[in-house]
């Protein structure tokens, strides 16, 4: 196969995807808890691992979900990490522990990180839908357990498993034990510092280090200006860039054959691990890009500018 065929076969574009409206087969019957799935890399927590039209994954899943205003995510756990990123909306996130919930609120470029076996689930408070990619910690299919289900429990199930009395608002300051880990595993993206780099361009690390501590994968943002470019080069992981805002030209090298490609808003494009690429902002506008690295492991190497 050519190395052209290679990296369209790498490229999720976010205007051929369909939204799957069954991907999680134990909503169905409740319209409270309706969401659609584009699935990118993988299944990303539905059993539809049969899905040809997804590329397959390595250390993590990628896909992106859609809510529309007042519906929820039954309250389950994982027994992997599960990164929430809010690429548009108003997302109220819930964790749970013996019968008390913390609510978190996240808005556009927010992240929250859920840890293994942590009870979460999620509603959309606003009046306008919510886009957010999902991503979860593993290449195989790893579905929800859950705890507060309407089948089960009717009338616990949309407040997560809490009464009012025992919901309260994230306090980072707060000495609970449940606001103490949330407050370690959730980044505003108006909190967190933008380093600028020799090579150019904005990064904030959103999983790694200086941040939330990663165990399986690593999130970073890119702010690339305009008339930004980055000398090729490779990790030992697999890499995946979802584009936020903007556009950008991304290239693949082997031997002396270059090819390039161009993405745009919620294109996804996952570069193998070994596989020497660069990418360049030779657009009007400046770039927003959200970096998903498949290792725990920090960088062994520095950007340069082209």
């Amino acid at each position: 196969m050519t190395i052209e065929k290679v990296m369209n076969a790498h490229i999720g574009r976010y205007a051929s995807k369909r939204f799957d409206w069954h991907a999680f087969p134990s909503n169905d019957g409740y319209k409270d808890l309706s969401r659609a799935q584009a699935r990118y890399i993988g299944a990303g927590g539905s059993p539809k691992t049969g899905d040809t039209t997804t590329m397959e994954p390595d250390h993590f899943t990628l896909s992106i979900m859609y809510k529309e205003p007042g519906k929820y995510a039954a309250c389950h756990s994982h027994e992997i990490e599960e990164a929430f990123f809010v690429i548009s909306g108003v997302l109220t996130v819930a964790w749970e522990q013996d019968g008390e919930v913390v609510e978190i609120d996240v808005t556009d470029k927010d992240l929250i990180l859920n840890p293994p076996w942590v009870p979460h689930g999620f509603r959309t408070p606003g009046v306008e839908p919510v886009f957010m990619s999902v991503m979860v910690a593993t290449g195989s299919a790893m579905l929800p357990r859950y705890k507060y289900h309407p089948k089960d429990n009717p009338e616990l199930a949309p407040s997560f498993g809490a009464t009012p009395e025992e919901t309260y608002p994230f306090d980072p300051n707060s000495s609970h034990p449940l606001q103490q880990l949330m407050a370690k595993h959730a980044v505003r993206f108006r909190d967190q510092k933008t380093e600028w780099l020799p090579a150019g361009f904005g990064r904030k690390i959103y999983v790694g280090k200086g941040a939330i501590q990663p165990k399986t994968f690593r999130n970073e943002m890119f702010l690339v200006p305009r008339g930004i470019s980055v000398k090729p080069y490779k990790r030992d992981s697999e890499e995946a860039y979802l584009v936020i805002e903007g556009y950008i030209t991304v290239g693949w090298i082997e031997g002396d054959k270059v090819v390039e490609q161009h993405l745009g808003p919620k294109d996804v494009i996952k570069n193998p691990a070994g596989q020497l690429h660069y990418f360049r902002n030779e657009e009007m506008n400046n770039v927003t890009m959200m970096v998903v690295i498949g290792t725990a492991k920090p960088d062994d190497f520095e950007f340069e500018a082209a």
